[in-house]
């Protein structure tokens, strides 16, 4: 994958097969200490969720992104580096617990970078990014999946992977109205945009 500092990224990948990735709250609790481990300190990160069997994260490249970690055969940039240890090791503990042998996720980890085109895009991923429990009726209330970035922005938890202030200057995103605009119908034209 090739990055470049200052744009917007969608990155997202689901189980192979669509299978389930996280069985348990510990299992999304593991792949979270290895988000802040690997992509963390090599991204901004604006918006996550996990879902049973995928995942979204919209990020924000940085100069720590491109930094070339790997020379041979090919060259490798930190960001995409840390997106493979993610999935790699996580699916070793994965795959540990349950005994189970194989590829946990598709081989293929997906990115758009959706800072060229309509300005819109970045502020669409990141509500899509946090109605994704919604629309798949895992919850009835956004503020109940307790994996995703949105507890946080809606001041009901005080994580601390997101760099909320770039969200907020980026997205003109009102404190006030956040969670009422949390729930708004998003635009399909813009949303087919987004992949």
């Amino acid at each position: 994958m090739q990055f470049e500092p200052s744009n917007l990224y969608h990155i997202y990948n689901r189980g192979n097969n669509k299978q389930p990735i996280f069985y348990t709250r510990d299992n999304y609790v593991y792949f979270l200490t290895k988000v802040r481990k690997y992509i963390y300190p090599n991204c901004d990160i604006l918006a996550w969720c996990l879902m049973p069997n995928h995942f979204h994260f919209l990020i924000h490249a940085t100069i720590d992104s491109i930094k070339a970690v790997k020379k041979v055969p090919i060259e490798i940039n930190a960001l995409t580096e840390g997106i493979r240890l993610l999935l790699s090791t996580y699916t070793l503990g994965f795959n540990k617990q349950n005994n189970f042998t194989g590829n946990l996720f598709q081989q293929k980890t997906k990115f758009k970078c959706i800072t060229d085109g309509d300005a819109n895009y970045g502020y669409t991923t990141f509500q899509y990014t946090h109605q994704n429990p919604l629309k798949a009726n895992l919850v009835t209330r956004l503020e109940d999946w307790e994996f995703s970035s949105f507890m946080d922005y809606a001041g009901l938890r005080n994580g601390d992977l997101c760099n909320k202030e770039l969200a907020y200057s980026f997205f003109e995103i009102n404190e006030q109205s956040f969670l009422s605009d949390s729930y708004k119908e998003l635009p399909d034209d813009l949303l087919k945009n987004i992949f």
